[in-house]
């Protein structure tokens, strides 16, 4: 499949508890071969739409749609889902817990230990492979419960904050084994309220807030079309000028520049031109794109 080609196809999906609209009429589309960010701040009803996608909750209405059919329990094989809510049994082993999961997908054992051998050994877990999960640290749980995630090598990778309860050290490793998805032409979504890391390793994103649509698209045209009214100045002796110019909607200080925010009608240039002929020193004048943090407390920050 080709990245233009889309794997999953969500289709005006509406799920309510009581009064409680958890997802409110949503719609997107995730392409194959990519790495889709599923954003959101907590409560908005991205556990909820995952749910749906995996079959554990039914919509109210709308449909979902896998490899351009609507979506079945046999697909459910094709799907790699690790829930937020973690769970092991406490006292079994490792390997018996992945021969279970594994045996849930029907691989044989044989092939099921050539797997986990090898996902373990990716892991830096092998030594771990005869300890109860009690043995286990959170950390290492977490990597456990991934491991059963793809053993049988999923088309469509479901993570739900598997970031969550990862120490910085672990984040960073469970980022490169993500990124190695880029590589075999596997489709991931993952959700997460970590605006650092999804900007990392998404090419996609989309953005909801109390269960609707605020943002969607390609990660790169979602920040350029937030930032080009924004530029970077270090400039001495003109505070009275940068505070007054009609173009200017905000300044924002950062260490020892400010970052300006331009009325989407304004012209960056023309700044500058005022800069310069008002004899003030500018040692910078540069566009920058706004972080993905910066666009999630820009969209979400004034809707809570």
């Amino acid at each position: 499949m080709g990245e233009d080609d889309v794997t999953l196809r969500v289709d005006s999906i509406s799920k309510s508890f009581d009064d409680f609209a958890a997802v409110d009429d949503l719609s997107f589309n995730v392409r194959a071969g990519r790495i889709f960010g599923f954003l959101g701040p907590n409560g908005a009803g991205k556990t909820t739409t995952i749910r749906m996608i995996v079959g554990i909750t039914i919509p109210d209405s709308g449909e979902i749609e896998l490899f351009g059919k609507r979506i079945n329990g046999t697909d459910q094989d094709h799907i790699g889902y690790l829930p937020e809510e973690r769970g092991l049994y406490k006292k079994t082993k490792v390997i018996d817990q992945l021969r279970y999961f594994a045996a849930l997908k029907n691989i044989p054992q044989s092939e099921a230990d050539r797997r986990i051998d090898r996902w373990l050994g990716r892991m830096e877990l092998s030594e771990w492979k005869n300890k109860k999960t009690t043995d286990l640290s959170k950390g290492m749980q977490q990597k456990i419960q991934f491991i059963a995630t793809v053993l049988h090598d999923p088309d469509l990778l479901i993570l739900d904050e598997p970031f969550s309860g990862l120490d910085p050290v672990n984040v960073e490793f469970m980022i490169d084994v993500l990124s190695e998805f880029r590589q075999t032409n596997k489709t991931v979504i993952f959700s997460t309220h970590l605006m650092e890391t999804a900007e990392r390793l998404c090419h996609d994103i989309l953005l909801i807030n109390k269960g609707k649509k605020v943002i969607s698209g390609s990660l790169r045209k979602v920040k350029e079309s937030y930032g080009r009214n924004r530029v970077a100045v270090r400039v001495d002796g003109a505070n009275d000028l940068l505070n007054n110019v009609s173009g200017v909607e905000s300044i924002a200080e950062k260490a020892d520049e400010k970052i300006l925010s331009m009325r989407p009608d304004a012209d960056p240039q023309e700044l500058l031109r005022s800069l310069v002929s008002s004899g003030a020193k500018v040692t910078k004048f540069e566009y920058v794109e706004p972080t993905l943090n910066d666009i999630f407390i820009e969209q979400i920050g004034g809707a809570k």
